[in-house]
């Protein structure tokens, strides 16, 4: 678990939760895409390099599993790691945990693909990114099958 790396940390505000006193599923998602988006900039695709570049990240799956409620007051902590690279695709996952009491809340595994933003499709990833992010590659538990 070495490889994990700190991407967000928040609180839980009281806008964040619904009717039935817990932080509301939009909110998670929210959390993560913050998390996603401090790894693309530390693997070198920061929001400043896709606008010069004309180049983007579009999410092509994410699955997330909840398993504990997070209430008004809470501190957030997500850690990241990568599953795989290829020349074009990323394969992620955040898991956020209280922060007091350390437990997992929730995980989402994701799947991003670079994209030409000018042409609309596929393209691969500058090689400096892909050796940045290789160098994160690591294994974890996850609620999922392989």
């Amino acid at each position: 678990m070495s490889k994990l790396l700190d991407t967000y940390r928040g609180t839980v505000y009281p806008w964040h939760c619904d009717h039935m006193n817990h932080m509301n599923v939009m909110w998670y998602v929210g959390k993560f895409d913050e998390a996603t988006w401090n790894l693309m900039s530390h693997i070198g695709m920061s929001a400043s390099f896709l606008r010069r570049h004309h180049r983007g990240m579009a999410a092509v799956d994410q699955r997330i599993s909840y398993q504990r409620e997070l209430h008004a007051g809470d501190t957030v902590a997500v850690r990241t790691g990568i599953l795989s690279v290829t020349e074009k695709k990323l394969v992620f996952f955040h898991e956020m945990r209280n922060a007091d009491t350390d437990e997992i809340s929730a995980i989402t595994l994701l799947t991003g693909i670079h994209l030409d933003t000018q042409a609309r499709k596929s393209c691969a990833m500058p090689d400096e990114t892909q050796l940045r992010a290789r160098q994160l590659v690591t294994t974890h538990n996850l609620p999922w099958p392989a």
